[in-house]
């Protein structure tokens, strides 16, 4: 049976120099009451101390969950796929403070249910001619993880190449749900996302190991539905029931409760629901213009998540559209920024690594993703930004098995100003920072691996946008008041293929009303040749 005990008796049960596994998606199910008190032990009484700290989805947003563990000794070793919500984190892994390792989101949650039945590791296609492949980095992605061995190997079977992720020892699981009974049982209706509670826990126990859950509610025995208990209690070994739940058991940062996001409720849409006009609104427009109908896509973080959904439900493709999430998410409306990786009036919510296995098996029919840095043979960079690591997040898991990628990005960044109106777009200020570059800073996106699989490639940006055609960048679009020399080459630090076929972006994309996609056909959303 659990024992319920406090935050401070739970931390003082995590050994320095253990491995600590954490469960949670960005800012959404964090176990903050637990955090913050690894973070006052640590600052007070130096313990825990260099812990070995592995997370999938990185559970963190501004100064709460991991970035509370950003002080000097108290981490020694990571191991996650994203670091962008906890900068001060991504700092220590840049300075070399932290002994660093980027792994896909999907892999690393199908690698714990691999430590749970105690098997040689996961075994992968996802990630080869990436950062994580040996051949580039093996996903080592600081100077102290470079001295050391990693833990992905490559290796062939029946003659093709795959990637090995070994197995790691887990002391320690911190996770979260919303209730307990006295026994130990845990459920999760409060939560807005199904996390990898189980296949944590269950490596842990697996290592002989400790798991610590904190809720919110304490029930009494047999209260409990038995299909809603996500975490039986025989791989639970010690609760914390958050004191104060409004600040330190939110379902996100932007959400305390919100039941038609935790699946109890669905809203009537809003029909007034309207993106105000931007160059993001443009961007993500462009890119929902490539949908057909009847498929089944994904969005990621960023101008993706941010956009496509919200104009999928303004422009009413719902019908003919399911959209999925990376934490688990079908159908409703995605919500972006803080809280992405929740949805609005889902029509499902499965499991974490069950989503991975959808992902990396079948694949969507349409991925839209964001972009840091793009070059001349379409390589992506996403994952390492001015120096410093941010990860993939479920990136590279997704990008490679999608029947289509979209890319949506700003053709600048760093202070773009743009004028926007009927007669198309005109750059007010230029962004600072190329992102058209003549090598990325790393490979998130391999574009010469993804002409091989025949994957179909786009990228979107407010003023072009491009195919990879033969391990090529193609120019094919540019928008009404645009200049190519001037506003497209000139701000590239390589010289695209302009295709002999160039057209000029449809100007209902500018224009402050509904664009009516669903009425246009497809072959129509973009006019006549201009060059």
């Amino acid at each position: 049976m659990a024992k319920w005990i406090s935050a401070e008796e739970a931390v003082a049960l995590i050994p320095d120099n253990s491995s600590v596994a954490f469960a949670g998606f960005l800012s959404t199910g964090v176990p903050e009451e637990i955090f913050k008190q690894i973070e006052k032990s640590f600052l007070e009484n130096q313990t825990p101390k260099n812990l070995t700290v592995v997370h999938a989805a990185c559970p963190s947003e501004g100064n709460i969950g991991l970035s509370r563990l950003a002080h000097d000794g108290l981490v020694k070793k990571i191991v996650g796929s994203h670091w962008g919500v906890a900068p001060k984190i991504g700092k220590m892994i840049s300075e070399n403070k932290i002994e660093a390792y980027g792994v896909s989101q999907g892999q690393l949650v199908l690698l714990f249910r691999e430590m749970a039945r105690k098997g040689p590791g996961l075994i992968s296609k996802i990630g080869l001619n990436t950062f994580l492949d040996p051949d580039l980095e093996g996903g080592k992605i600081n100077d102290l993880s470079k001295q050391a061995e990693g833990f992905i190997k490559k290796i062939q079977i029946n003659g093709e190449d795959y990637l090995h992720y070994l197995p790691i020892n887990l002391d320690v699981a911190v996770l979260r749900g919303t209730s307990a009974d006295e026994k130990g049982n845990i459920t999760v209706e409060d939560e807005g996302v199904l996390f990898e509670n189980l296949p944590i826990a269950q490596a842990v126990k697996a290592n002989g190991g400790k798991v610590i859950v904190q809720v919110k509610n304490r029930v009494k025995n047999g209260t409990l539905n038995p299909k809603n208990v996500q975490i039986p209690s025989i791989f639970v070994d010690y609760i914390v029931q958050a004191k104060n739940p409004i600040e330190t058991h939110r379902i996100s940062t932007g959400y305390y409760v919100d039941y038609s996001i935790t699946g109890g409720l669905n809203l009537a849409k809003n029909e007034e629901s309207f993106l105000p006009l931007s160059t993001r609104k443009v961007i993500g427009r462009r890119a929902v213009c490539e949908l057909k109908g009847n498929e089944i896509i994904n969005a990621g973080v960023g101008i993706p998540g941010d956009t496509v959904g919200k104009l999928i439900n303004e422009e009413g493709l719902e019908d003919g559209i399911t959209s999925t999430i990376e934490s688990g998410m079908y159908g409703g409306i995605p919500q972006g920024g803080e809280d992405f990786g929740l949805t609005q009036n889902a029509e499902a919510i499965i499991e974490h690594a069950a989503q991975f296995d959808y992902y990396n098996g079948t694949g969507v029919d349409v991925t839209f993703m964001g972009v840091a840095e793009v070059d001349a043979s379409g390589n992506i960079n996403v994952s390492k930004m001015n120096g410093r690591m941010v990860g993939c997040g479920g990136f590279i898991d997704i990008t490679q098995t999608a029947k289509k990628v979209i890319f949506c990005t700003t053709f600048t960044a760093g202070g773009l100003e743009v004028e926007i109106n009927d007669s198309g777009l005109k750059i007010i200020k230029e962004g600072r920072v190329k992102k058209f570059v003549s090598k990325v800073s790393q490979v998130t996106f391999n574009g010469p691996y993804a002409s091989e699989q025949n994957t179909p490639v786009l990228y979107v940006t407010e003023r072009a946008v491009f195919k990879l055609e033969n391990g090529q960048m193609v120019l094919t679009e540019i928008a009404p008041g645009i200049d190519l020399e001037k506003d497209i080459l000139q701000q590239m630090d390589f010289e695209p293929v302009i295709s002999d076929d160039l057209k000029e972006m449809d100007l209902r994309l500018f224009r402050d009303e509904k664009m009516g996609i669903k009425n246009i056909p497809y072959q129509a959303r973009v006019i006549e040749k201009v060059l």
